[in-house]
């Protein structure tokens, strides 16, 4: 079977456009909603670095890569979800 040769990405990242979210929800959705989607950044960005496991992404770690790609220092809760999908990555 004939290996496919790798796709090369020559532009860069752009984010979709931000829509707004939905209203009438209680408050602790939006809260998780936000937590959750730092979670999903900080781990693409820890996955990116080279931390594939849980058990070696400490809450400082955590931090520090929030900081290095420009986000706020994560709660523990944060920090918690992070290692949760590293666990569930597959």
């Amino acid at each position: 079977m004939p290996t496919p040769k790798p796709t090369l990405i020559d532009h860069p990242y752009t984010p979709l456009a931000k829509r707004p979210l939905p209203a009438g929800r209680p408050r602790s959705w939006y809260v998780l909603h936000n937590r959750k989607l730092k979670a999903m950044r900080l781990t693409i960005a820890l996955l990116d670095s080279g931390t594939y496991a849980p058990s070696y992404a400490t809450n400082t770690r955590i931090r520090r890569t929030a900081e290095a790609i420009g986000v706020n220092p994560p709660s523990k809760a944060t920090c918690a979800l992070v290692r949760t999908m590293l666990r569930k990555r597959h």
